[in-house]
């Protein structure tokens, strides 16, 4: 099954695996929008994208529930009914410890990288009920099925609350036809490596997987017929264990 005639919001669409999902849906013939919190990278995405297909663009805040809504109101005019939903918006922090981060922080990782995915789900399920139709899939971590150090306490906790959020309302919402997706990267070589403790060589960014990587998976995904369901999906750089 292609893409052509389907509609598809990324959110984190500014950079990284969003900004590659958004391409890849687009190259497929899919009418595509993205948001994210920076207008700035958001209008360089939609002016490089490589495929002709125009991609719209909106600023949303995926914390603030009246800014989603904004958002999918917006994403209805431009687009019509949105097929399918990427949450690929998300953060991390330096100081990934207990006893180094904030209680501050601790509220902003879970208010985006877990609350933003439920906004955003919450804000689209009506119009997918409606339909009895619609793809849902959640750009969590393999560090939301296996806690790790490398991702830090709060990074874990809201990957796992996405991951926990994703599966059950996956669960949930099979009657009306929806198809709820969990993809689990490990390490992917993007903007996010800024924020680790310590800097990333250029030799292990090379060994890890690239954006477009992961953007495969969501459009083979996306792909299949309304009868199949991948209900979790993990994708990581042959380098990287998985325990």
């Amino acid at each position: 099954m292609g893409l052509e005639g389907k509609t598809a919001l990324v959110t984190g669409g500014g950079s990284g695996i969003g900004q590659a999902t958004a391409y890849s849906l687009a190259g497929q013939g899919c009418r595509v929008a993205i948001a994210g919190r920076d207008e700035e990278k958001l209008a360089r995405v939609t002016e490089a994208q490589p495929s002709g297909t125009p991609i719209a663009c909106r600023r949303v805040d995926v914390a603030d529930r009246a800014s989603v809504n904004a958002l999918f109101q917006w994403a209805q005019t431009e687009l019509g009914a949105i097929d399918i939903l990427v949450n690929s918006a998300g953060i991390n922090i330096k100081n990934r410890s207990m006893s180094g981060m904030q209680p501050e922080q601790w509220d902003q990782m879970m208010a985006i990288n877990a609350t933003g995915a439920y906004n955003c789900m919450h804000a689209v399920l009506p119009q997918m009920r409606e339909r009895h139709d619609g793809l849902i899939i959640n750009i969590s971590s393999i560090a939301g099925k296996r806690a790790l150090n490398l991702g830090g306490i709060a990074y874990c906790a809201s990957k796992f609350a996405m991951t926990a959020l994703g599966t059950a309302v996956g669960l949930e919402e099979a009657q009306n036809g929806i198809r709820v997706t969990n993809i689990y990267p490990g390490e992917v070589d993007t903007p996010i490596l800024q924020q680790r403790p310590e800097p990333v060589s250029q030799e292990r960014r090379d060994a890890m997987l690239q954006p477009e990587d992961v953007a495969a998976c969501v459009v083979t995904i996306a792909c299949l017929p309304p009868r199949a369901h991948v209900a979790e999906l993990v994708i990581k750089p042959i380098v990287q264990a998985y325990a």
